[in-house]
């Protein structure tokens, strides 16, 4: 566990906050309840309300994870002055989050302006974020070489990286192995949407049946055993339960080379 500025830990799940609008706030108190404790979300109204997320977790002991998110990525609704500088966007898109969040304990660069390298905008993003006054920095969205040019560049290192993961790469094999070299926890979303071919192959039903466990259990309590903290958004109250209990699933060795093996 890595510990913050204040007493909140990095849990080994993070609620995922994005898409549910409106319904944001009684579904990140529903997460609350039923045991969640770190919420990620992002300063992009396009596709999340970060300011419903605050509304819900203020007053709770939460990991409360956001992102700065380029303007190309956002809608009308910018949390900066799309004309100002990139680090004066990073202060003012900070500031707009600890507005609606009362604090931030990891902060992420929603993700690089290219799909390789790093521009000098997202050189110009980090620098700001290794200024602001948070615990944890980090980035979402990225390669195996965007991690290692990163680590290359930066003075204060990514914490976290925070991927899509395709079982049909390996799980992210080869930004997680870069993570395990440079010290860097990976967070891991969309690890059912993104595998639905994969998961319907027969060796995933046999282990899960052999641990009474639903698939979204095992997935979740594969990555858990190779090192990932689990982004999930369900809005379903059992689901949240039930995902929240994978942690007590413990996965053997050859099922966990199985599971890393799956590619539909």
């Amino acid at each position: 566990m890595m510990q913050s500025g204040g007493q909140t830990t990095l849990p080994s799940f993070l609620y995922g906050t994005a898409w549910k609008e409106e319904r944001t706030e009684a579904l990140v108190h529903l997460a609350l309840r039923t045991g969640f404790r770190g919420v990620d979300t992002a300063n992009q109204r396009r596709h999340y309300n970060e300011a419903a997320v605050g509304a819900a977790v203020r007053g709770n002991d939460v990991f409360i994870q956001t992102k700065f998110t380029y303007a190309e990525s956002q809608d009308h609704r910018l949390p900066y002055d799309p004309l100002a500088d990139h680090p004066t966007q990073v202060q003012q898109s900070f500031e707009s989050s600890i507005k609606h969040l009362g604090h931030v304990d990891s902060y992420l660069l929603h993700g690089p302006r290219s799909r390789r390298g790093l521009t000098d905008a997202d050189k110009e993003v980090w620098r700001t974020m290794e200024q602001l006054p948070v615990p944890y920095i980090g980035a979402s969205n990225v390669t195996a070489e965007q991690v290692e040019t990163l680590c290359n560049f930066a003075h204060k290192k990514p914490a976290f990286v925070q991927n899509r993961c395709f079982a049909q790469l390996g799980w992210d094999r080869e930004v997680r192995r870069v993570c395990a070299r440079e010290g860097i926890r990976y967070q891991g979303f969309s690890l059912l949407t993104a595998n639905v071919r994969e998961l319907s192959h027969p060796r995933i039903f046999q282990i899960a049946a052999a641990h009474n466990a639903t698939i979204p259990q095992l997935v979740f309590a594969f990555a858990l055993a190779v090192g990932m903290v689990v982004l999930t958004g369900t809005t379903n109250e059992q689901h949240m339960r039930e995902d929240l209990a994978s942690i007590e699933t413990t996965l053997t060795e050859e099922e966990i080379a199985a599971m890393e093996a799956i590619a539909g």
